[in-house]
């Protein structure tokens, strides 16, 4: 495979998903930038890392990052609502500004077409495949490839996740 095969073989931009307000998310607003994919859930355990998660786009948005978070309710059934239910919640609860997609399904046959493009990555453990849990995290670089995947329990603003990051924005991954 060529180098330019490989490089869009992830690409999320072409990607179909509707946006959490409804309508459309165009993914290829993101093109050029980079963009942390995060599965999300409003009633888990890990719901608090909404906060850092907001903090992390704020710092490096003005550098051509973003957050784009999926609500996902195949765990246990922890996100629930209706999609004004969860921007609701996101709002009031964390100050969410990061664009937000509608719920989708992160594993199985109904796995979203962006999932099926992220889910070959591996993180630093060697885990590739299915999402484990909410708030697996998938850095894409500004190509739309995959640079980077963190397990649910790593906090948004782990050291790890602030040096992919810097180096992704910068254009090194």
């Amino acid at each position: 495979m060529s180098d330019e095969a490989q490089s869009t073989a992830g690409d999320i931009y072409e990607v179909e998903i509707g946006a959490l307000s409804g309508g459309a998310a165009d993914l290829g607003q993101f093109r050029g930038r980079t963009v942390l994919v995060v599965n999300v859930a409003s009633r888990c355990g890990l719901t608090p890392q909404y906060a850092g998660l907001e903090r992390l786009h704020e710092r490096y948005e003005p550098q051509g990052f973003s957050v784009l978070g999926v609500p996902c309710n195949q765990f246990m059934g922890q996100e629930p609502g209706t999609a004004g239910e969860i921007a609701e919640f996101c709002s009031a609860t964390y100050g969410v500004t990061f664009p937000m997609t509608e719920k989708v399904e992160v594993n199985g046959e109904g796995r979203h077409p962006l999932y099926r493009r992220l889910v070959d990555f591996a993180d630093t453990e060697g885990h590739s495949g299915d999402i484990r849990w909410n708030f697996e995290k998938f850095l894409v670089g500004p190509d739309g490839a995959v640079v980077a995947r963190f397990s649910p329990q790593t906090e948004p603003e782990a050291p790890e996740v602030l040096a992919a990051v810097e180096k992704a924005t910068a254009g090194g991954h």
